[in-house]
């Protein structure tokens, strides 16, 4: 099963702490969300809501339809999995699996039958009479999976269930995790601070800051066209450019910058329309400089710069640029593997005007 989730002006305090500030989200049946921010910032306050184990202090809560802002944890749709894995270290496999349909008093030939088919979804079918200690880290992670998903919910709550797992584990479990979900249709609401991880398994993220939500959207665009300078920052590296609009037209404004003179496309401008004399910072992408006279898209110059280092990461050399205009100022620029950059050289740097998104100032 899967269902819709509303969430209408959720607040939650602790005292003076506000942990989550009139908070509203839609998410449709079926979707991948992913829930991303630093430590503090509500993201799991609001997944504990979710789950009931948590009342909001105010606003509303609601799952297909259904009113549950004040519904008890077991009597919701649904099912949250923690990044302990919290399994029996006593049951069997099938039985860690079997526990929550035991708990709804379902028979134990059919919970049995339920539970190696959960099992065999994530390939640990012929392992159903193990216990977890005979398990590695991601087995034991793919058998708390196959539990949740076996009391069938609606809406699956995940609590940073990879965080625990190296690197390339978590790469993998990612993969994993995202087809599971696919082939299953559930709901899953999935809480993490790794912005890597967001992205190649949310089909939305919702980007969040101080028990606020800062930007919500796909991947790409969260990343290519963020909405505030929070959001821009946390996506990756960034190059925050500050500058002044200076002249307005049907289509494009004017922006001064330290760099120099930028004409760029209303679209370009995410948080709002552009306004002459507005205080404004042009967020640049590192992968988004080029050499000038590079590529064949049209680019503007933005003079010229030295090398003041470059380190070599395989699919590009990562350099620190020191513009002529402002020598102060450090770009981060990602030029191509090809690129012969040398501490030192002198080059003149460039950027397509659509690669960059330009926000007020005073959301920094």
């Amino acid at each position: 099963m899967t269902a819709t989730v509303s969430i209408e002006n959720a607040t939650k305090t602790f005292g003076n702490f506000t942990a989550l500030d009139d908070v509203c989200l839609e998410i449709n049946a079926g979707e991948f969300i992913v829930l991303l921010g630093p430590s503090g910032c509500g993201k799991t306050t609001l997944l504990s809501i979710l789950g009931g184990f948590l009342v909001p202090t105010k606003g509303r809560i609601a799952i297909g339809g259904k009113e549950m802002t004040n519904v008890p944890p077991a009597k919701r749709p649904t099912t949250t999995m923690f990044q302990d894995y919290a399994l029996f270290p006593h049951m069997k496999l099938k039985d860690n699996v079997g526990f929550g349909l035991r708990m709804r008093g379902v028979g134990k030939a059919q919970r049995e039958e339920r539970a190696k088919a959960f099992l065999d979804l994530v390939g640990l079918k012929s392992s159903a009479d193990k216990k977890p200690h005979e398990l590695s880290g991601g087995q034991r992670q793919r058998v708390a999976l196959a539990r949740a998903l076996a009391v069938d919910p609606d809406v699956l709550l995940l609590d940073e269930p990879l965080g625990a797992l190296d690197l390339k584990l978590r790469r993998q479990m990612q993969d994993e995790l995202k087809a599971i979900q696919k082939r299953v249709g559930t709901t899953f609401i999935h809480v993490t601070h790794d912005q890597e991880e967001a992205m190649a398994i949310g089909d939305r993220i919702v980007v969040m800051n101080q028990g606020k939500i800062e930007d919500f959207g796909p991947p790409s665009e969260i990343y290519m066209r963020p909405r505030s300078l929070f959001a821009a920052g946390f996506m990756g590296e960034v190059n925050f450019v500050p500058g002044t609009i200076s002249d307005v037209d049907s289509s494009h404004a004017i922006v001064e910058t330290r760099l120099g003179k930028v004409s760029l496309p209303k679209a370009c401008f995410t948080a709002g329309t552009p306004s002459a004399g507005q205080p404004t910072t042009l967020c640049i992408r590192p992968e988004h400089f080029r050499r000038a006279g590079e590529g064949d898209v049209a680019v503007t110059a933005l003079g010229q710069a030295t090398v003041a280092s470059s380190a070599f990461f395989g699919t590009h050399y990562r350099c620190h640029l020191a513009p002529a205009s402002a020598p102060e100022t450090s770009i981060i620029a990602h030029m191509p593997q090809s690129a012969a950059v040398m501490e030192g050289q002198a080059v003149n740097i460039a950027v397509n005007v659509g690669d960059i998104v330009a926000l007020p100032s005073k959301q920094a």
